[in-house]
C-alpha cells in the first residue's frame, strides 16, 4: 500500500501475499473561477497540457519497462523455484528500496534504485506464481488476474485522463484505508485466519483501484512532476492490485 513523493502522496507496498499500502493527497480544478472537484478549467488545462504529456509520456514508458523487468524476474523465480523472502525481509527490503528512489529520485541513480525495487517486488511474486500453478487451474487463475489487473488500469486510466478529472479529495481516505488494511493484514497472517486475509485482499483490490484514479490525477493536475516517482506510485499500486485479485480469483495469500 508512496509517501517518498515531492507532494504529500499515497503509496502502496505489498509483502508476502499480502499487500501493504501507504498513502498521498493534492489539489486541482477550476472552472469559471469557482472550486470544482472533478473537473479542470479550459484555461489551467491548456498552461498544463505539454508539462503533463511529457511525464505521462516518460511516467508510462518507465512503467512498461518495469513491469518487463519484475514479470521477467518473477517468471525467473519460478523456473529456478526461488524460496520465498518471507515477512521481515520483505519488509526491510520494500520499505529500505522505496527509500533509496526518494533520496535518488532527482539523480542519474534513479533509474538503478527504481529497478533494483521493481525487480525485488518480482522475486517476492516468484514463489506466490509457483504455489498459484501448482493448484488445480493455477494457470488460468494467473491469466485472470493479469486480465482484470490490465482492464481495470486501463480503464481507469481513461476515466481520469480523458475529461482530466481531479480525484485529489480522495488522498485522506486512501490513507486511512491503507492503514487499516496494513493492521489488518498482519492480524491475519500472526493469527492465521483466512477469511480475513481474504477480506483485507478485497478490500485492498479496491484500494489499489482508488490509487490509480488518484496518482494518474495527481500527474494531470501537475501535483506529480517527477515521472520516477509517478511510475513507482503506479507500479506498487498496480503490483498490490494484482496479487489481491489473485487471492480472490484462487490462493490464499496469507500462507506467504
Amino acid at each position: 500500500m508512496n509517501p517518498f513523493s515531492s507532494s504529500s502522496r499515497p503509496t502502496a507496498t505489498p509483502v508476502g501475499g499480502a499487500s501493504a499500502e501507504v498513502t498521498t493527497a493534492r489539489w486541482s480544478g477550476a472552472v469559471d473561477g469557482q472550486s470544482q472537484p472533478g473537473a479542470l478549467g479550459p484555461a489551467h488545462a491548456a498552461d498544463l497540457s505539454h508539462a503533463t504529456r511529457k511525464v505521462l509520456r516518460n511516467t508510462y514508458a518507465l512503467l512498461s519497462m518495469t513491469l518487463l523487468f519484475s514479470a521477467a524476474v518473477a517468471a525467473a523465480g519460478v523456473v529456478f523455484n526461488w524460496p520465498a523472502p518471507g515477512l521481515v525481509l520483505s519488509l526491510v527490503g520494500m520499505f529500505g528500496l522505496l527509500f533509496a528512489v526518494f533520496k535518488l529520485r532527482n539523480s542519474a541513480w534513479a533509474l538503478p534504485a527504481v529497478f533494483a525495487l521493481t525487480g525485488f517486488m518480482g522475486y517476492t511474486l516468484g514463489p506466490v506464481l509457483a504455489r498459484t500453478l501448482s493448484l488445480p487451474g493455477g494457470g488460468q487463475t494467473i491469466a485472470m488476474a493479469l486480465a482484470a489487473t490490465g482492464a481495470i488500469f486501463l480503464a481507469l486510466s481513461a476515466y481520469v485522463l480523458t475529461p482530466r478529472r481531479d480525484f485529489s479529495w480522495m488522498g485522506g481516505m486512501l490513507f486511512a484505508g491503507m492503514v487499516v488494511a496494513i493492521l489488518a493484514g498482519l492480524v491475519a497472517i500472526f493469527f492465521d485466519i483466512p477469511a480475513l486475509g481474504l477480506a483485507v485482499s478485497a478490500m485492498v483490490a479496491l484500494l489499489s483501484a482508488g490509487l490509480i484514479l488518484f496518482e494518474t490525477s495527481q500527474i494531470v493536475n501537475g501535483g506529480e512532476t517527477n515521472y520516477v516517482m509517478a511510475t513507482v506510485s503506479l507500479f506498487v499500486s498496480l503490483f498490490n492490485l494484482f496479487t489481491s485479485l489473485l487471492s480472490l480469483f484462487g490462493i490464499g495469500g496469507s500462507g506467504e
